[in-house]
């Protein structure tokens, strides 16, 4: 019989999980460089707008499949399920692959703010750290992700407030044209910021009641991190121009300099460490039971499905995805990874939405919405994270196909 996990997260836990993976990662990494592809300050702003669109329809379609499906692996399982196998493995690997460099870029985050001079050894400090934690159990995950969230999001406001007080006249509008094309490659950009609400739905095994839970943990995380991200994208908007945004290396903290609030740059500083590592930490738990889910079917070795007797957590997928995150923080550049992870999450939420159209006429709308948004963003994204995921997951699609034929194989 095989072993399953514990039920021990609530609403609020899965919430801070979620908005844990979320707060962060698109204030501390993604704002600046989809500044710049957008190219003025309403452009920014309407790419925030259709990424929160997309990724409203995203969790939606995640949710009520979550709700049916209360198993570990997220869209793996959803598109097992109602599509088939080969689509439930490719949403898999696109979510494996695509998370993996999501780790990596908040790794490189910490690194960045903490020690700059030595990033990359930061990086894997951090990733090794926090391994350590979510093998301890779950549980201890959630706790941690609550003491964060609630540090990251005074920071926030504190930068939000500062900002607005004292922000310089006129420089809101100070930038280039808006742009189709620079709209939804901000947009594109900008998602990675609101992917965290996957850590939700890839926790469905340990959640309790899972039919109400996570429907309602859903919308609540991404309806918070909008909330965040509006205000706070408003406020560094005000003070440095969508121009200033897009070339700096920290606009949080350059903010609050143009704001004459320059006692708060180590605040933000320390804000910003702190957010990388609650999504660090999130994105290492939604990576491990994907891996978990797809160990268990034969996609992967089987010995990454093994639960810890006393801990109750996939503790080999844990330690292998651990392993990668580090080998990856320790050579790749944290813009790079931003890219390549929003191409492969589009096409996990690509399959998600497909797989939500199967629900029923209640559900289509949104699901085709949902859809044509997530191909929109992921062809928008510059041309060489395109080209680098499309890749990857040709790559993975070559691995299915050698492996269905093997005799005894689950995909033959």
């Amino acid at each position: 019989m095989t072993a399953s996990l514990r039920r021990s997260l609530g609403v609020l836990d899965a919430v801070v999980i979620g908005l844990g993976a979320m707060v962060g990662a698109g204030i501390f990494v993604a704002l600046g460089p989809a500044a710049g592809a957008a190219g003025s300050s309403a452009g920014l702003l309407v790419a925030l707008g259709l990424a929160a669109v997309v990724a409203y329809c995203n969790a939606m379609a995640s949710a009520r499949l979550a709700a049916l499906h209360p198993e570990s692996g997220g869209t793996y399982v959803y598109g097992r399920e109602r599509l088939g196998p080969f689509w439930g493995y490719l949403a898999g690997w696109a979510f494996v692959v695509g998370k993996t460099a999501s780790c990596a870029a908040m790794a490189l985050t910490v690194g960045a703010y903490l020690w700059p001079d030595q990033a990359h050894a930061v990086a894997v400090a951090a990733v090794v750290a926090l391994t350590a934690v979510n093998y301890g159990g779950v549980q201890k995950s959630a706790l941690l992700a609550r003491v964060i969230v609630a540090g990251v999001l005074a920071v926030l406001a504190a930068v939000a407030t500062a900002s607005f007080a004292g922000a310089p006249d006129g420089r809101f509008g100070l930038g280039g044209e808006m742009t189709a094309g620079g709209v939804l490659q901000a947009a594109g950009l900008l998602f990675f910021a609101f992917a965290g609400y996957a850590r939700i739905a890839t926790l469905g095994e340990e959640v309790r009641d899972p039919a109400r839970t996570i429907p309602r943990a859903v919308p609540l995380a991404l309806g918070l991190a909008l909330a965040v991200y509006a205000l706070v994208a408003v406020g560094v908007l005000l003070a440095l121009g969508p121009r200033a945004l897009a070339g700096s290396p920290a606009p949080l903290a350059d903010a609050v300099r143009a704001a004459d609030a320059s006692w708060l740059v180590p605040v933000v500083t320390a804000g910003a460490a702190v957010a990388a590592l609650g999504s660090l930490l999130s994105l290492i738990l939604g990576v491990s039971r994907t891996t978990l889910a797809m160990a268990r079917d034969g996609y992967l070795p089987g010995g990454l499905a093994a639960i810890h007797p006393r801990f109750r957590v996939p503790h080999r997928a844990e330690l292998a995805v651990g392993a990668v995150v580090a080998v990856v923080a320790a050579t790749a550049d944290v813009r790079d990874a931003i890219g390549f992870s929003s191409f492969g999450v589009l096409v996990y939420y690509g399959i998600a939405n497909a797989s939500a159209w199967t629900l029923g006429r209640r559900v289509r709308f949104l699901a085709a919405l949902g859809l044509a948004g997530c191909v929109a963003l992921a062809c928008a994204l510059p041309l060489g994270s395109v080209l680098a995921g499309a890749g990857v997951l040709a790559a993975g699609v070559v691995a299915y196909a050698v492996g269905r034929g093997r005799p005894g194989h689950p995909r033959s």
